[in-house]
């Protein structure tokens, strides 16, 4: 059987106004890497969050979001796995596994349901023998301590009104392939 190939998404932030970057890093992911099993929502995978550090984001922060969507899930909307909403200004990391269930996030931030519906980290799960899918993994920094949002609002209508108040966005963009 062969995998099934269509054109690649395009870059998701590509298409919002630019912003300046900043520096994330992981102890977990790399950029333009294989996304491990462990970080994924498959029979070998364990849905755990992956560490995130940040540094070099503009003065004017006030809080950050992360995010993890896959533009490439099939559908024309990608598929949101993660968003870490109201992290506060001196949250400069997430521990491995923050996202999980039992995991801690810092005060006063909450995570929002993702596409399948639960408030957790839900790992790379691409269909079997589907291309490569690219896991967006962001930190945006905000210009506001929060944007009020309750916990029930879904994270694409979330995540464009992050839009209007992201001062800067630093990624971290992992590939995964389900080989079935």
């Amino acid at each position: 059987m062969t995998s099934i190939t269509r054109p690649p998404a395009p870059h998701p932030y590509d298409l919002l106004p630019p912003v300046p970057g900043f520096q994330v890093t992981s102890d977990d992911i790399a950029d333009g890497m294989a996304l491990p099993d462990e970080h994924t929502n498959t029979d070998r995978g364990s849905n755990l969050s992956p560490h995130l550090s940040w540094s070099g984001f503009p003065e004017e922060t006030r809080s950050f979001w992360v995010t993890c969507f896959d533009p490439d899930a099939p559908g024309p909307s990608g598929w949101w796995h993660w968003t870490v909403v109201d992290l506060p200004r001196d949250a400069t990391s997430l521990e491995r596994g923050a996202g999980s269930p039992g995991g801690t996030l810092p005060a006063g931030s909450f995570m929002l349901r993702g596409d399948d519906g639960e408030s957790v980290y839900k790992g790379a799960a691409p269909p079997p023998r589907d291309q490569a899918h690219r896991y967006f993994f962001a930190v945006h920094a905000l210009s506001v301590p929060s944007l009020g949002l309750s916990k029930d609002v879904m994270p694409g209508a979330a995540n464009t009104a992050v839009v209007f108040h992201t001062v800067a966005r630093a990624l971290i963009v992992p590939t995964y392939q389900n080989a079935g």
